[in-house]
């Protein structure tokens, strides 16, 4: 896969911070983190190292700044809907297809918990639950829980979704699965759960997750 290609600019036009972060963010969805380098940036935005460390300080600083900016655009409407409940839903579900959208976000965010952009969720996460009533010390739980479940899943199936890459595909990797779960163990439950497995779905299951966080949530209210 290939970087974008460089837009033309001015030498009049200032580099900032924004535009290396917009770079930073091309580079990542075309090449992935390990293509993102200073060369590729220079490249794409036809401009020098010096350039670029006068705004960031190393590649940590780029993936943190990048994650945020993609973060950003998922929290910036999250907050919208009256129902704390269903914006929680849906700052879910956006960081969900944000992450498999842009797989490094994921990785990113496994990382240094108090990056920025780990904190907008837990803002955002946390305002929700206020306004439903929980308070200070259940808030703190409800919300570490709540926050880990969306990391940790919404990574967990898009880095699954990448190992299929059509509907056929994927149909026949679920079908494999099952076959191999009914082989695997007899129990009950394993049996259940295989039968089930050709109608699965990472979005809805992913969501439903969502929603037994936020019954035992406003149950323990």
């Amino acid at each position: 896969m290939t970087v974008p290609a460089p837009r033309n600019t001015r030498r009049s036009d200032a580099l900032s911070r924004d535009r290396i972060v917009e770079a930073t963010v091309a580079v990542l969805d075309a090449t992935g983190e390990a293509g993102l380098t200073v060369r590729a940036l220079t490249a794409h935005l036809s401009t020098g190292r010096g350039a670029i460390y006068h705004h960031v300080a190393n590649k940590e600083e780029l993936l943190a700044a990048a994650a945020d900016d993609i973060v950003g655009r998922v929290t910036a409407g999250a907050g919208d809907d009256e129902d704390p409940e269903r914006a929680i839903r849906a700052l879910a579900l956006g960081i969900f297809d944000a992450i498999d959208a842009h797989p490094w976000v994921g990785t990113q965010l496994s990382r240094e918990p108090w990056q920025p952009a780990v904190l907008r969720i837990w803002k955002s996460v946390g305002s929700q639950l206020q306004r439903l009533g929980v308070p200070g010390p259940a808030r703190a739980d409800a919300g570490a829980a709540l926050v880990n479940y969306v990391l940790g899943a919404a990574a967990q199936y898009a880095a699954g979704a990448r190992r299929v890459t059509s509907d056929a595909d994927r149909k026949a990797y679920l079908e494999t699965l099952a076959a191999q779960w009914a082989q695997h163990d007899p129990d009950p439950i394993v049996q259940d759960a295989a039968s089930q497995l050709h109608e699965h779905d990472d979005r809805e299951q992913f969501l439903a997750g969502v929603d037994i966080f936020l019954t035992g949530i406003t149950t323990r209210r």
